[in-house]
């Protein structure tokens, strides 16, 4: 007769035939009562909704969202398309966000729907789905993205609401440079009769410099008997250059925010002091900051059921606190890999300081630290060789965060602007708050974005003099805090200020401990 121990492990395998089939979020006919009530049981399936569950890590904390910010999407693909079948899509608005690369997840997710019931569904974490009774647009006007029914880029700037352009101007310059020519958008000016909509949309394209496709706006408009009254629905201009050739969402998005966030940061960071002039003096306190600065690091990790978590509860020697010993050797290969990346950090902060411009060092060096930061854990066979690679070919999600790192081909568009942009960026305070966001906002890495984000901080606020910062874990969420508050509502006043304070100690010799204290 089967043990619980193994009953557990066949139940888990079912849940990993799911898995491996795209299923995080799991209707109840898709498993067996015994399967559901086992898998509850044991903290790996939590109900999201009546007859819907979601997978999750036997381990996750009461309270803590990370599994379902990252099944967000997943679940209404499935959910929505199961309840409405092929009669809904999302709202103009939710779908201007995402065509301009903003998969963030929202509070609300608007559903319109001829089955619509002008009601509420109450999902975890204060989120919520709510579907209005309302027709559909033409056919033509609807697509799928990652399973989810939604407008057109086109159709979305037609029938997004005015205040887009104000309450979120990132993502509405992001979506207008992705219309390559005005043909795009007029034969729906055009048969729906949207004067006022046209002169609104024209005077937008002319905001970003698309002076073409706002004169042709105006023109064929005019041409078709339409009284055409051109009016800038933006509060303000942007000295952004958008190339009709970029085809790439996430490009111009991150050219936006570095040029509208990096005025916020020259605002409220201390002034660099500039390159110091010993260099030796420079170094030696780097270096005696160490021990104080690996003790303070942070690192997130990501869950999904596998074989080797499936024999291990088959054996019984599965224990939902984690394998002490386990546990004890990733600690300690994870603290000689920090030391190691660290010996390449200092290289690159002496290459700086000698007078190399610090995003070309970086863009150079970076990969290097990253690879010395895994090394020992691949040497004793905790992680392989491959993951050593590079850049992740997954998708990744962030601990409690609503923002969804970008996606594995938006990797490749947006590191090599990153660099860019430090390289040509004039403000060391800006390279190092905007490098540190950026690079966290894209998370390039499977694991270990945090940490080396943090290297590239201490390596940007090097090329300015400034003093290498340690993040506080006592302040982790604080932290966190503001980098969510940047990555969702591009708000980058208060991690910049959070910087800014540990900096300005930093410079008056304050030694972490009393900064914590206050």
């Amino acid at each position: 007769m089967p043990t619980p121990s193994e009953k557990l492990a066949e139940s888990l395998q079912v849940l990993k035939t799911l898995q491996d089939a795209g299923m995080m979020a799991i209707k109840s006919s898709e498993l067996s009562r015994m399967y559901r009530v086992r898998l509850l049981k044991s903290g790996f399936l939590k109900e999201i909704v009546k007859g819907w569950y979601l997978s999750v890590p036997s381990h996750e904390q009461v309270g803590d969202s990370t599994s379902w910010y990252a099944s967000f999407w997943h679940f209404c693909a499935r959910y929505l398309t199961v309840r409405y079948k092929k009669s809904y899509c999302i709202s103009a608005e939710q779908s201007l966000l995402i065509h301009s690369g903003n998969w963030a997840v929202p509070s609300q997710l608007i559903i319109r729907s001829t089955n619509g019931t002008n009601n509420t569904t109450p999902l975890p974490y204060s989120t919520s789905l709510f579907s209005r009774k309302s027709p559909l647009p033409k056919a033509a006007e609807i697509e799928t993205l990652e399973g989810i029914r939604m407008l057109t880029l086109p159709s979305s700037l037609i029938h997004c609401s005015p205040t887009i352009f104000i309450k979120n101007s990132t993502d509405a310059r992001t979506a207008l440079s992705m219309i390559r020519d005005s043909s795009e958008i007029l034969g729906l000016l055009l048969d729906g009769g949207h004067s006022t909509i046209a002169g609104r949309l024209a005077g937008a394209f002319r905001n970003i410099g698309q002076e073409r496709i706002a004169n042709d706006i105006v023109k064929a408009m005019q041409t078709a008997g339409y009284d055409i009254r051109e009016i800038d629905p933006f509060e303000n201009t942007t000295t952004v250059t958008f190339s009709i050739r970029e085809k790439s969402p996430y490009v111009n998005r991150i050219r936006l925010i570095w040029h509208e966030m990096r005025s916020v940061v020259i605002k409220h960071f201390p002034k660099a002091p500039g390159i110091p002039r010993n260099y030796e003096k420079y170094m030696k306190l780097v270096e005696e900051i160490y021990l104080t600065d690996a003790y303070h690091s942070l690192s997130i990790e990501k869950y999904k059921v596998t074989p080797e978590l499936i024999e291990r509860v088959r054996s019984g020697a599965w224990d939902s606190t984690k394998n002490k010993e386990d546990k004890t050797q990733r600690d300690a290969m994870a603290a000689r890999g920090y030391w190691q990346a660290t010996q390449k950090v200092r290289k690159s902060i002496g290459k700086i300081l000698k007078g190399k411009n610090s995003g070309t060092v970086a863009d150079m060096d970076h990969s290097e630290w990253y690879r010395e930061l895994f090394a020992p854990s691949v040497t004793v066979g905790i992680l392989k060789p491959s993951d050593l690679a590079g850049y992740r070919s997954n998708l990744v999600y962030i601990s409690q965060s609503k923002h969804v790192p970008l996606n594995v081909d938006a990797i490749r568009d947006t590191m090599p602007l990153l660099f860019e942009l430090l390289e040509n960026e004039p403000e060391a305070s800006v390279r190092a708050v905007l490098g540190h966001f950026i690079f966290v906002y894209i998370h390039p890495y499977m694991d270990g974005n945090g940490r080396m984000g943090r290297f590239l901080l201490n390596v940007m606020l090097a090329s300015g003099g400034y003093p290498w910062t340690v993040i506080p874990v006592e302040e982790r969420k604080t932290y966190m805090a503001a980098l969510e508050k940047a990555s969702v509502e591009q708000n980058i006043e208060p991690f910049t200020k959070f910087i800014a304070y540990l900096v300005n100690a930093g410079l008056k010799g304050k030694p972490v401990a009393n900064i914590i204290k206050g």
